[in-house]
C-alpha cells in the first residue's frame, strides 16, 4: 500500500502585513536575508515533495506560516508547482486573503484548499468579500473564519449573511480568557458555526490516540520532523534517507489540545468523518452531522 502522509509545513517566515492585537507576529518585518532564507527553505521542501513520487509516497500539505505567506511570490509559485504533482493529494494554506489572486490560474484547483481568515480591524468587509467572490468565480475551495472576539460578533453575523450558503464560516474561539463567553453568547456564535462548541474548549488529550506522529507531522524550514506544532520534540528529518522510520502509532503527551489543526487528528472526536476531504482547509463535508463533545 502506498503510504500517505499529511504535512504541516511552517518555514522561517514570521512576518505579516496585518497588525492584529492578539497575534504576536502582527506587523513584524524581516530582512532581505531572512526572506531569502525562507524562500530557499521552501524551494528545498518543494523539490523534496517532487522526489517522493518516485519513492511511492502520497502527500498532502497544509502551510501554516507565522504571518501571511501568499503576499510572497515564492509561496504562490510553490503551491502552483505542488498541485501539479501526481503524488500530491491536497495543498492548503492559511491566509488573510490580502494577496492578488492571479496565481490561482497556475494551480490545479481540484487539489487546492484555502483557509481564509477575515480580520475586521485590518481590512474592509467589502474588500474581503470581493476576494471571496473571485475565489467563487475561479472555482476554488475555501472556508472563511473570524476570531470570536466580542467586538467582532456583529461582523461575524453580517459576513455569514453575505457569504454564499455553501461556504462554511467558522469562528475561532477566544480562549486566552477563561469563561470568556456568556451562555447567550455561546448560543449566538453556535447559531453561526455549528462546530463552534468543538473549538471553544481545550480537549483532554494526554494518553489519547492521535494521528500526529503516525500519518500527520509537522516540518520546519530545516526539514525537522515533529509530531505536531504543539510538541517540540524532533523525531526525524525529511532530508534523511530513512525519514519514514520515525512514524508509529502514538498517544498525546500534552494535557490538552485547543487548536483545530491539532485536535482534528484525534480519533475520539470523530472530526475526520465530518471534514472528510476538507480537513486541511477546514471545510466540513457533513456540516449538519451531530458532534458529541467529550467530557474534559
Amino acid at each position: 500500500m502506498t503510504p500517505a502522509f499529511t504535512i504541516l509545513y511552517r518555514g522561517p517566515l514570521s512576518s505579516c502585513n496585518y497588525g492584529c492585537g492578539y497575534c504576536p507576529f502582527a506587523k513584524r518585518s524581516e530582512t532581505h536575508s531572512q526572506l531569502q532564507g525562507d524562500r530557499e527553505a521552501l524551494s528545498r521542501f518543494v523539490d523534496w515533495v517532487k522526489t517522493q513520487g518516485d519513492r511511492g509516497s502520497n502527500l498532502s500539505v497544509l502551510f501554516t506560516p507565522w504571518g501571511e505567506a501568499l503576499i510572497r511570490r515564492w509561496y504562490q509559485d510553490a503551491i502552483g508547482a505542488l498541485t501539479s504533482q501526481t503524488n500530491v493529494r491536497k495543498i492548503a494554506i492559511q491566509t488573510n486573503l490580502s494577496c492578488s489572486l492571479d496565481w490561482l490560474a497556475r494551480c490545479d484547483l481540484s487539489k487546492l484548499g484555502l483557509w481564509c481568515t477575515y480580520h475586521p480591524a485590518e481590512t474592509p468587509r467589502q474588500r474581503f468579500l470581493d476576494q471571496c467572490r473571485k475565489l467563487d468565480a475561479a472555482g476554488a475551495a475555501y472556508s472563511v473564519g473570524i476570531v470570536g472576539l466580542k467586538e467582532h460578533f456583529d461582523e461575524i453575523e453580517a459576513v455569514r449573511g453575505l457569504l454564499p450558503a455553501n461556504i462554511y464560516l467558522w469562528v475561532n474561539a477566544y480562549k486566552r480568557i477563561d469563561a470568556y463567553y456568556t451562555d447567550d453568547e455561546l448560543r449566538r456564535l453556535s447559531a453561526v458555526d455549528v462546530l463552534f462548541p468543538v473549538n471553544n474548549m481545550r480537549h483532554a488529550s494526554f494518553g489519547e490516540r492521535c494521528a500526529a506522529g503516525e500519518s500527520v507531522f509537522s516540518v520546519d524550514g530545516s526539514g525537522n520532523i515533529r509530531r505536531c506544532h504543539f510538541i517540540d520534540h524532533v523525531i526525524g528529518n525529511i532530508y534523511q534517507e530513512d525519514w519514514q522510520r520515525c512514524f508509529r502509532p502514538r498517544t498525546c503527551t500534552n494535557q490538552t489540545c485547543g487548536c483545530h489543526i491539532g485536535y482534528v487528528h484525534m480519533p475520539k472526536l470523530g472530526l475526520e468523518a465530518i471534514f472528510g476531504d476538507g480537513l486541511l482547509e477546514r471545510i466540513p463535508q457533513r456540516r449538519n452531522a451531530p458532534v458529541t463533545l467529550p467530557v474534559v
